[in-house]
């Protein structure tokens, strides 16, 4: 049985109950039920209060005459999002730009988590990047099923010749799934390496010798959360990507056509 950090003890003591409520609910039944919060779990859960809390610090101070040192971090990731977003899709990624920074900021508070004494990054267990694999998967496909209607999104997977469809069907369908497994494992290896060399290096020396390490771990946050965001910003702009062209060739051809009189 692995270690039980304190905020899963915490909701072991006092919400075993509801959890194997919940369990039963969908036919599962906890290994131990008398501890039926698993680590990441509680650490998701942890990262969520946490987000909500600076969230709502941040709203009751928000000012466009004096704003905090607060607002102006959120406001450069905003910026940063959308900057990225704008260079990735194009000026239709702005109505996705609040999922992409969602993801971001999720990701980014759970690596950084592990900085913190006793804690651990909840993205160093394979749970919470699939979690983040399949919210980022089911929303690539719903937009692009959205933007281009699902006969016309399906094409996508047939190929460019009919003829070759039984072929590509099932190729396209498992390079797009392979995604899930991509997204997965490119987060949770780099999260729990970065994880396990800090924490021996701690172990090690506890004093000033981890602080190189450290840093490291700060800069594998933030540049994993940064990778998977614009990841799934590529899945979304290529979901979308034809309708896209399409608009952007139509207002092309409109445009000419309105200054081909004057000329």
């Amino acid at each position: 049985m692995e270690h039980e950090l304190w905020p899963a003890a915490l909701l072991n003591q006092y919400l075993a109950g509801p959890a194997n409520m919940v369990l039963s609910w969908v036919g599962m039944k906890a290994a131990d039920p008398a501890h039926p919060w698993a680590n990441f779990v509680a650490l998701e859960i942890l990262v969520a209060l946490i987000v909500v809390v600076v969230f709502a610090l941040l709203r009751s101070r928000l000012s466009m005459d004096r704003p905090g040192k607060l607002q102006h971090v959120f406001e450069l990731i905003t910026g940063f999002v959308t900057g990225q977003s704008d260079s990735v899709i194009g000026q239709r990624g702005r109505i996705h730009v609040s999922f992409f920074a969602t993801l971001f900021i999720f990701i980014l508070f759970s690596n950084l988590l592990g900085l913190i004494p006793t804690l651990e990054s909840p993205t160093m267990f394979p749970a919470v990047p699939l979690g983040c694999a399949l919210a980022a998967f089911v929303y690539y496909n719903v937009a692009g099923i959205r933007s281009q209607g699902l006969g016309h999104y399906l094409k996508h997977f047939a190929g460019p010749m009919l003829v070759l469809a039984p072929l590509m069907f099932p190729i396209e369908l498992i390079s797009n799934f392979s995604r899930l497994l991509s997204l997965t494992i490119r987060l949770y290896a780099n999260m729990f390496a970065g994880e396990r060399v800090t924490l021996a290096f701690i172990g090690l020396a506890p004093l000033l010798v981890p602080l190189p390490f450290m840093g490291l771990h700060i800069f594998v946050a933030f540049l994993q959360a940064y990778i998977f965001m614009l990841l799934t910003m590529i899945y979304v702009d290529g979901a979308i990507g034809e309708e896209q062209a399409h608009e952007h060739s139509s207002r092309l051809n409109n445009e000419a056509a309105s200054v081909s009189p004057a000329a």
